[in-house]
């Protein structure tokens, strides 16, 4: 996969324990899902966590494994007609990969999929997850920073994915 010189990406985790959050970044070349898998379920962590990842400031990734699988939230499943990783995610919420051409990608308005409430018991309904993710003005960065005032961790989560604001 070519990374673009514009795109921001990064890869963080996130925990929250005695009512701290935690967010450190993590090395994620986006090119196996089960590396930020990995990544969350090493934190061993009593409370919640998971995974924000940006790539290329193209799409978000949101991973949060849970005992019965993974919770998984894509920004963008157009991403996934010609970037792997982004199929990769599709493939593991058992969604089919968008019957797009590549060349028609920039005329059409991306739309997320995955598990809209996978952080509905932390604070972000459904709903207003729903709101965010819809928003195809902001970057993705940003859009994660706005999951993340929400949440509460904004200023954590802009000094370990080395976000300007």
């Amino acid at each position: 996969m070519e990374h673009e010189e514009y795109g921001q990406s990064f890869a963080v985790t996130v925990t929250r324990s005695e009512g701290q959050w935690q967010v450190r970044p993590f090395d994620d070349d986006f090119s196996s899902l089960s590396t930020s898998i990995r990544a969350v379920r090493g934190l061993r962590s009593e409370g919640p966590a998971f995974a924000l990842l940006c790539v290329e400031d193209e799409y978000f990734v949101i991973v949060r494994p849970t005992p019965n699988g993974v919770q998984l939230l894509l920004s963008d499943a157009t991403m996934a007609v010609d970037d792997d990783f982004a199929a990769q995610v599709l493939g593991e919420l058992d969604a089919d990969v968008p019957d797009l051409d590549p060349d028609e990608l920039d005329d059409v308005d991306g739309w997320p999929d995955g598990d809209v409430d996978l952080l509905a018991d932390l604070g972000i309904s459904e709903e207003v997850l729903g709101v965010l993710v819809d928003d195809t003005e902001p970057y993705p960065s940003e859009l994660l920073l706005r999951i993340a005032d929400e949440l509460g961790f904004a200023d954590e989560l802009a000094e370990a994915a080395d976000l300007d604001d």
